[in-house]
């Protein structure tokens, strides 16, 4: 399977899903580091891919949704933006209603199947 198909297949099988360098845990840039923050604060469960660690997603992903820099979220399926973008979402209260939506939507097609 090539980069872009797999980050296709994890966009898809993740309700919410941040591309960022390192991991939330241990981000190794600021503006993944607050992007991840964000995410977690919401308190919302969310997947992550540390680009960092896997070359062709790092190079491939600026491709994917046509989007050059990192962090990328991904919610439902849709690239919401990077850092600057999700801390407007969080301070909005918008970020963890999105999200909160993807995840339930998952859930309710899983049962579905």
């Amino acid at each position: 399977m090539d980069a872009l198909e797999r980050i296709k297949e994890q966009v898809k099988s993740h309700p919410v899903i941040i591309y960022m360098k390192g991991t939330p845990q241990f981000p190794m840039c600021g503006f993944s580091s607050r992007a991840a923050e964000a995410l977690k604060a919401s308190g919302v469960e969310f997947a992550y891919v540390n680009i960092l660690q896997d070359p062709e997603i790092f190079e491939n992903l600026p491709r994917f949704a046509d989007w050059p820099t990192f962090p990328q979220i991904y919610i439902d399926g849709e690239l919401v933006g990077g850092c600057d973008i999700t801390l407007e979402m969080y301070a909005s209260g918008d970020l963890r209603k999105q999200m909160q939506a993807a995840v339930e939507k998952a859930q309710a097609e899983q049962v579905a199947q």
